[in-house]
């Protein structure tokens, strides 16, 4: 089976060129197919293109319905394309055995694709790949200067078990207090600001009984709590199974804080819910981040501090 790959850019400007070329090299010997399309390197303002030239990219890749269509990176700009991304065309590379992959600002493509049911068949147990995941993307996770190998070597091992349908599982260390967890329900979730900007859309997904984790990056913890409270207070929260937390990084600290701090958030966050909130998820603007399958069916499991989530 082919492993086509395409880089694309859906959200913020690409700085410089090299970072993409750094990507591919990596990516081609890790196994994959690569090529960059036509736009990724487009500059408007602050995104990569004007919004035109981004959604004709997106449908773009649709078309090709290549193995993978990997993001160049973040920042800002997928919530304006939402009200006229081609539902049906994605849907239809996903049946052909796209996978989407992305975090931060892709957050809103792949939360919008689950509302509007743009997912595709994944069933469980079967190695599917196809659909949307949350992970890396390709400047910063496979085409960084500082890194021999453009990037963290966990994290391109686990996307590239996930891309050819190997990774079935994943683990980490949690808080002490869920040992023996073990619940069922919809992986889903992603960059906090971005779930909470879609929160009464019709780009919103509307999962009961699911898995949701969040991660986000230059949010005080004060700015944490408030987008965390209103979806606390929308229902989001108590219709869950679980909350998983990842990283939350890169934020500063002021002297007006006096004690509070992202510990005492989740803990406030603790006592207003009934479900359970974990921490430690290896996930997030952060170079150590793990592949997730969105929208299938996981299987949350806690061991003493061991956490899994399998599908």
């Amino acid at each position: 089976m082919s492993r086509q790959l395409i880089i694309y850019s859906p959200a913020g400007i690409v700085s410089a060129a090299a970072p993409v070329r750094r990507a591919t090299k990596r990516l081609t010997a890790l196994g994959f197919e690569p090529s960059v399309d036509e736009s990724a390197l487009t500059k408007h303002q602050r995104f990569a293109g004007d919004d035109a030239t981004r959604l004709a990219a997106i449908h773009r890749v649709a078309q090709a319905a290549p193995a993978v269509a990997l993001a160049t990176r973040g920042g800002y700009g997928l919530s304006r394309l939402l009200d006229t991304l081609d539902w049906k065309l994605i849907a239809q590379s996903v049946e052909q055995g796209t996978a989407w992959v992305g975090y931060s600002d892709v957050t809103a493509l792949q939360l919008a694709a689950l509302a509007h049911k743009a997912t595709g068949p994944a069933k469980p147990g079967e190695g599917v790949s196809a659909g949307f995941w949350a992970g890396p993307m390709a400047c910063d996770d496979f085409g960084r200067d500082d890194s021999p190998e453009g990037g963290d070597d966990v994290t391109q091992d686990c996307f590239v078990e996930a891309m050819t349908g190997e990774l079935e599982a994943v683990g980490f260390r949690t808080d002490v207090g869920f040992d023996g967890l073990d619940v069922v329900g919809r992986l889903w979730g992603g960059n906090l600001a971005v779930t909470q900007a879609l929160l009464g859309t019709e780009h919103f997904p509307n999962i009961k009984n699911g898995v949701l984790f969040l991660e986000d990056v230059n949010e005080h913890p004060y700015r944490i709590e408030r987008a965390l409270l209103q979806l606390h207070q929308a229902g989001i929260l108590d219709k869950q199974k679980a909350i998983v937390l990842g990283a939350f990084t890169e934020y500063r600290k002021s002297p007006l804080d006096r004690g509070y701090n992202l510990k005492t958030v989740i803990a406030y966050l603790r006592s207003l819910t009934k479900t359970p909130i974990l921490t430690g998820l290896p996930f997030g603007h952060v170079p150590v981040k793990l592949s997730l399958p969105l929208g299938r069916q996981a299987n949350l499991v806690v061991q003493g501090r061991d956490a899994f989530v399998m599908w």
